[in-house]
């Protein structure tokens, strides 16, 4: 795949930065440390006709789009929806009530800022984050604001290193990668370890 995202900057540039970065918070497997990096290696290269600033607006416009694209699916399945679903079958097999759904708003709501902003350096999860905003029915200026702002961090640093390293920029791709897999592990151990708490819990109050 990297081969092909190299070709597409290379024939579309900006644009098909914006493209594939926005696609990518969509579907998060597509690396975006490859696009980011690959995209900052080309600005070394004067016939391309790329620059850093460029490619960090271009990159930052596609990341926010695709955020807007989740934000608005979360903003579909509403708390009402998601408690009238959790009623019936598929809250018995999780076990969840209408409760929950309220105790994670009111959660959302005090730390949903904080979330939305430091998530965007998490792999995977820097993407989902839009759609709990939604849920929660976040302001959507606040939701902008600060999914740009973190956004906009991540990829001026990932396309300045691919910008510094220069020919060598497939490393940093293999160092963001081996990070991304890292990140991926511990949110799965932190989300296994607060299904546990979650349920102990629930018992303990029984």
């Amino acid at each position: 795949m990297q081969e092909w995202i190299i070709q597409q900057i290379q024939d579309y540039g900006y644009f098909i930065i914006a493209v594939l970065i926005m696609i990518e918070n969509i579907f998060p497997p597509i690396p975006s440390e490859v696009i980011l990096t690959a995209g900052g290696y080309f600005t070394t290269k004067p016939e391309a006709g790329m620059h850093v600033f460029g490619v960090v607006i271009a990159a930052t416009i596609g990341s926010v789009s695709g955020a807007i694209i989740l934000y608005l699916i979360g903003r579909i399945f509403s708390p009402e929806r998601l408690e009238h679903i959790l009623s019936g079958k598929v809250g018995r097999i999780l076990r969840l009530k209408s409760e929950d759904i309220n105790r994670a708003q009111a959660w959302f709501d005090k730390r949903g800022k904080v979330t939305v902003f430091f998530c965007r350096f998490i792999p995977i999860v820097r993407s989902m984050i839009s759609i709990p905003a939604g849920m929660a029915r976040m302001g959507l200026l606040s939701f902008l604001f600060l999914t740009t702002i973190g956004t906009f961090i991540w990829n001026v640093v990932l396309v300045m290193l691919g910008a510094a390293a220069g020919e060598s920029w497939q490393k940093i791709a293999d160092y963001m990668g081996i990070y991304s897999k890292i990140g991926l592990v511990v949110l799965g151990i932190i989300a296994v370890i607060a299904v546990s708490i979650f349920y102990y819990r629930r018992r303990k109050k029984r």
